[in-house]
């Protein structure tokens, strides 16, 4: 009897343990996430909320190459132009995450465009940082935070660096 409470209580922990290790991507797999972010400059006199969704390929266990669309809505008070503004951005990334366990802590580059209602249209770059938290083998929570300037040719490149603006971003995702 004793026997086999001990093979019963050690069989029922066998899930848990077999999880602990597949948990996350590995190379091949797509990821698809879903985010709200909220902006501001690098004062935060203003802001914004926006809808992001990401798609990306996992080139190898720990780098994820992907694309990423967002849209935004803004209602700025006291300024010359309309309140009620719409705007899009869409840029590639590579994000390179460390670990292997339910934490995966996360740096990465974005590269891309802004466009839309009384804004001039231009590029930008990012430098991002972030984790993920798998709540499931394949599921997870995801926090980051982008530090990306703005340019329109690469001569603005060097002095745009110093006028970017912080994005904050917060959704959940899953691997497939």
């Amino acid at each position: 009897m004793i026997r086999q409470i001990a093979l019963c209580c050690t069989l029922s922990l066998f899930p848990v343990f077999a999880m602990a290790q597949t948990v996350g991507p590995v190379a091949g797999e797509r990821e698809i996430t879903l985010s709200g972010s909220g902006g501001s400059d690098k004062n935060f006199d203003s802001g914004n909320f926006s809808i992001s969704g990401d798609y990306g390929w996992y080139r190898s266990n720990n780098m994820l190459l992907g694309i990423r669309q967002s849209i935004q809505y803004q209602n700025i008070e006291g300024v010359n132009f309309r309140n009620d503004n719409w705007n899009g951005s869409t840029r590639g990334f590579l994000d390179w995450h460390f670990g292997s366990t339910s934490w995966r802590p996360f740096v990465g580059l974005s590269l891309g465009a802004v466009y839309g209602d009384n804004i001039d249209d231009s590029a930008f770059a990012g430098l991002e940082l972030g984790f993920k938290y798998y709540v499931l083998p394949k599921t997870f929570l995801m926090a980051r935070g982008e530090y990306q300037f703005f340019f329109e040719d690469t001569d603005d490149i060097d002095s745009s660096f110093d006028n970017g603006a912080w994005v904050y971003t917060l959704g959940m995702g899953y691997n497939f």
